[in-house]
């Protein structure tokens, strides 16, 4: 049997059918990676802080006197002893509870970490859309802990 060039090939309904199915599963896919992609961020800059939460207790400790990790609200930064200034993404909403004696004004504050380990104590919390992540710090033991997804 002889085809005819009728008879070869797709038609344009089968292409544009195959095209929507392919657009529709590609749009489940990028949702999924923008979401994954948020968490990796959070996730990253939250882990970051924790490495220099710990650095300053640390050198708190080693050094037997006070270290003080400051942060700035307004700018997003926070600053480690003999660090550079980190400055956390503008998509990201960063808060800090502490003492108040460690308050300098109602956007810069610190946490401090005393010789034996202890601290001052408190929380810094970052928000990334949905995605919340919050590190804790013991105020007896100085003891730094990171809480994914916390509300309050």
């Amino acid at each position: 049997m002889k085809l005819t060039k009728s008879q070869i090939g797709f038609s344009l309904l089968e292409v544009l059918i195959v095209m929507v199915f392919i657009a529709v599963i590609a749009g489940f896919v990028s949702s999924s990676m923008t979401k994954s992609l948020k968490k990796t961020k959070i996730r990253a800059v939250s882990k970051n802080l924790v490495s220099a939460l710990r650095y300053t207790r640390g050198q708190a400790i080693v050094k037997h006197e006070q270290k003080t990790i400051s942060f700035n609200v307004k700018e997003k930064t926070y600053k480690a002893p003999r660090k550079k200034t980190v400055h956390i993404m503008d998509e990201m909403e960063l808060y800090v509870f502490t003492a108040e004696s460690d308050i300098a004004n109602e956007d810069e504050g610190s946490i401090r970490f005393f010789s034996d380990g202890s601290s001052t104590g408190g929380w810094v919390k970052l928000v990334y859309g949905e995605k919340i992540w919050k590190i804790n710090v013991n105020w007896l033991t100085g003891e730094i802990s990171m809480v994914e997804g916390a509300s309050s």
